[in-house]
């Protein structure tokens, strides 16, 4: 390096980077050292793993030695080595007792069985010093079946005299305390079988005592009552489980049977005493479940012993009262109780399990007695349907004679509107929850729709009258659903119902309106079937309800509904129309057409709304309709058929129907070929230029508008449809005239396709041409064939086979050639 060099130039020339720069270039570098060291202890790690994996012995192979699998429990079979022991214990001392009783003296037979019941009570509490809990158990309920044996042998031998139920009283009460006494001792207070033992020994001695005192039904009846109650007390107060569980047995056991026998009572009474005592073993049985539900932990089991409680409290008061009134009251009485416990909702300082669970209880006595109202129901609105095969025969007597023409009318339905419209009231004034509120209100709109479809009937009002009983209520029903709400944003951007209630969403009516709008329409088929018992009815009821549904449909959200219902209801009026003026059903058929025309007038007018498919539908079985009515006719026929394509094509100007013009096409065509048959014609050209023609048409508008659309597509159709027709009609024609013109035509399609390059049109042209002249010369044919030798067939044959083969084999060589060629040129 020069001298002349600078120590300022030398520094410049020195790159040394900044600390930041350095220590950022030193951390990763030691980080890429980091990483490296971490992969080269992980190989390490799996090459060590590896090698002290131990190899396999490919010589010798040995499967490992697996223990077998125990398939029961060493505690198992502890427990039924026990069991087993005392079962056979418990049977051999029966055997003795049965058996062996009759050969030891009376100071033997009580020594014996005295010291081996002691021996098997006191034993128990060495095995439960011990620990041996399983095996004092088994012992203990030897010795407690010993007990029983000693009870039946005292019987046997000292109280045979005795009657054997009243014994068998007190032995199982006996036996019940000393069981509990021996279960409560402290050397044997461990034991879990003495304590639920006599729980269950204490079941019978009730029932026995009631048996042997002869007391009757209602005293057997009281014993398993209270024994329940007993049962359900010691459930609530006991910590044990095994008793608690006993004794919930226990009481629903012995509290079911109780009850079932009350209820039987009740039901049989037939006097004022017999059902007031039924009603208080009814009343007892209430209470006691009652009490339970107070005490009881659990909300759900709370509840359900409440609506057993609620239920047996009706069962009784209106039990205790169906003697001393009329048997058509006895469906009111009890519903009038159910009401009653709604008294007790209200009280605040019930618990909420149990105000809930009388109103459930409440909720079931009122569904019940409106399932008792639906036999009148259902005479009420399927009755009718009897006149269908009666049709204007004669005017019944009064409402219920029109609805019982076919069906017997149920037995004391007098009621039947009462209960409906007072279950409706209790829904309309207790239910103010807002959200079983909107539900109730349904339910009252169909409580008060059936109390209004069954009063005409129950009352047996004049028939006139019942019918305009059922046209107002259809007419309401029809209204409930019509009502409009206004819904607009709220301000937080929810939709709010204005201006009927505003706490309740608009989504909360959609079932009561769908509600009304069937319980409408259902009302209507009853009401039309029940006026079919006079022409006069006929007439004004299918008028009014084609006004009525019209008219809603006006200015409605029920126009999807009501719109179809109206034109079903024109239809039938015209069909009543003609007949009672007497017309055929052909004649009807071509005033059953206005209901199809006004319906797509209809539709024309509602454009894209949800109401325009229905409206059509019901347009369309209109049209259906009239058609069926014409079949017998021809020539009405062919004039419906036309008429309907009128419409169908009318149909077809809009848009978004375009299809329907094929429609109206095809009925043209039918209209025409029905309009033939009419008239006799027999010649198939008739039938087939009328199709030929249009879709010639049709075809031409298509080609011109797609010139690449193919011919067969625009042509084909067309063609086919009189040239095939008349080409079986000419092949069996033994006149010159049909193969003539068919002949004439055939060659103008086959020049006009030759003319046109068109496919369609010179194949088929060509090949009915080639049929025909096939046709004409096949006589001559003939008779060539009986001139010429047999053998000359045969042979033509074999020439035009040997021809046609050399024609292929020729050509496979040729293609052989270019390929060789072009392999050559590669």
């Amino acid at each position: 390096m020069p001298y002349d060099v600078t120590r300022t130039t030398l520094d410049g020339m020195t790159h040394i980077p900044p600390p930041a720069e350095e220590l950022r270039i030193l951390d990763a570098e030691l980080w890429r050292l980091d990483a490296h060291r971490a992969q080269l202890l992980a190989r390490r790690a799996w090459l060590v793993a590896t090698l002290q994996k131990p190899q396999p012995q490919p010589q010798t192979r040995s499967l490992p030695v697996v223990p077998p699998r125990p398939e029961t429990s060493a505690l198992g079979v502890q427990n039924l080595l026990l069991l087993l022991g005392g079962v056979l214990l418990t049977v051999a001392a029966m055997v003795f007792t049965l058996v062996s009783w009759g050969h030891l003296g009376i100071t033997g037979r009580a020594l014996v069985l005295g010291a081996v019941t002691l021996a098997a009570l006191a034993v128990p509490a060495v095995p439960l010093k011990r620990g041996l809990r399983s095996t004092a158990e088994s012992v203990a309920g030897l010795g407690l079946a010993l007990t029983m044996l000693d009870a039946y042998a005292l019987h046997e031998a000292a109280l045979a005299g005795v009657d054997g139920t009243g014994y068998a009283a007190a032995a199982t009460a006996v036996l019940a305390l000393l069981w509990a006494g021996y279960g409560l001792l402290p050397a044997t207070a461990a034991l879990r079988l003495p304590l639920p033992a006599a729980l269950v020994a204490a079941q019978f001695p009730l029932l026995l005592w009631a048996v042997a005192a002869d007391a009757g039904p209602y005293g057997i009846t009281a014993a398993l009552l209270v024994t329940a109650g007993a049962d359900t007390a010691l459930a609530l107060r006991v910590a044990s489980g095994s008793v608690r569980i006993v004794a919930a047995v226990g009481a629903y056991g012995t509290g079911a049977w109780g009850v079932l026998a009350a209820g039987w009572l009740s039901w049989t009474a037939t006097g004022e005493g017999a059902a007031a005592r039924a009603a208080a073993l009814l009343l007892l049985a209430a209470a006691i479940a009652l009490g339970a539900a107070w005490r009881s932990r659990g909300e759900k089991r709370a509840v359900g012993l409440v609506v057993a409680s609620g239920l047996l409290a009706v069962g009784a008061l209106g039990g205790a009262a169906r003697p001393a009134l009329p048997e058509v009251w006895t469906v009111p009485v009890h519903l009038a109780c159910g009401i009653a416990l709604l008294a007790a909702v209200r009280a605040t300082f019930l618990p909420d399990a149990v105000r809930g669970g009388l109103a459930w209880a409440s909720g079931a006595v009122q569904a019940l007695a409106v399932l008792w109202t639906l036999p009148v129901l259902a005479v009420a609105l399927l009755g009718p349907a009897g006149w269908v095969t009666r049709v204007w025969t004669r005017a019944p007597s009064d409402s219920r004679a029109a609805v019982t023409a076919d069906v017997p009318w149920p037995p004391h339905a007098a009621t039947a509107p009462l209960v409906l419209a007072a279950v409706a009231a209790v829904l309309v004034l207790t239910v103010r929850d807002t959200t079983w509120r909107p539900r109730a209100l349904t339910g009252a709109l169909g409580l008060t729709w059936a109390t209004t479809a069954v009063l005409p009937a129950v009352l047996e009002l004049p028939y006139g009258v019942g019918l305009l009983v059922h046209g107002v209520g259809i007419a309401a029903a029809v209204g409930a659903a019509g009502a409009v709400h206004r819904v607009q944003p709220s301000p937080q951007g929810t939709e709010a119902i204005q201006p009927t209630t505003p706490t309740l969403d608009v989504r909360h009516y959609l079932p009561a309106k769908l509600t009304a709008l069937l319980l409408a329409l259902l009302s209507s088929l009853s009401l039309t079937a029940l006026s079919l018992a006079t022409q006069t009815a006929t007439l004004t009821v299918l008028s009014v309800l084609t006004a009525l549904c019209a008219t809603v449909s006006w200015s409605s959200r029920l126009t999807p509904v009501t719109a179809p219902a109206a034109l079903a209801y024109a239809a039938a009026l015209a069909c009543a129309t003609g007949a009672a003026a007497d017309w055929t059903p052909a004649h009807t058929a071509l005033l059953v057409l206005a209901v199809p025309a006004v319906a797509a007038l209809l539709a024309a007018r509602l454009g894209s709304s949800v109401a325009t498919v229905p409206v059509e539908a019901a347009g369309a079985a209109a049209g259906l309709l009239a058609v069926a009515l014409a079949v017998a006719d021809p020539p009405l026929l062919a004039l419906v058929l036309a008429l309907c394509a009128v419409i169908s094509a009318g149909t077809a100007v809009r848009p978004e129907r375009r299809s329907l013009g094929h429609a109206a096409t095809a009925l043209f065509v039918l209209a025409t070929w029905v309009r033939l048959a009419s008239w006799d014609v027999g010649a198939p050209e008739a039938y087939t230029l009328p199709v030929t023609v249009p879709a010639l048409l049709v075809g031409a508008l298509r080609r011109r508008r797609d010139p690449q659309a193919s011919s067969w597509t625009a042509y084909g159709p067309g063609l086919a449809a009189t040239l095939i027709p008349s080409l079986f009609a000419a092949w069996g024609d033994a006149h010159w005239t049909r193969p003539l013109l068919l002949g004439g035509a055939a060659l103008a399609v086959t020049l006009l396709g030759a003319r046109h390059h068109l496919q369609a049109p010179l194949l088929l042209g060509g090949s009915v041409l080639t049929l025909l002249a096939l046709h004409e010369l096949a006589p001559y044919l003939v008779q060539v064939t009986g001139v010429l030798p047999r053998w000359v067939p045969p042979a033509l044959a074999g020439l035009l086979l040997l021809a046609l083969g050399a024609t292929y084999e020729q050509r496979i060589r040729d293609v052989r050639r270019v390929r060789e060629v072009l392999g050559k040129m590669n």
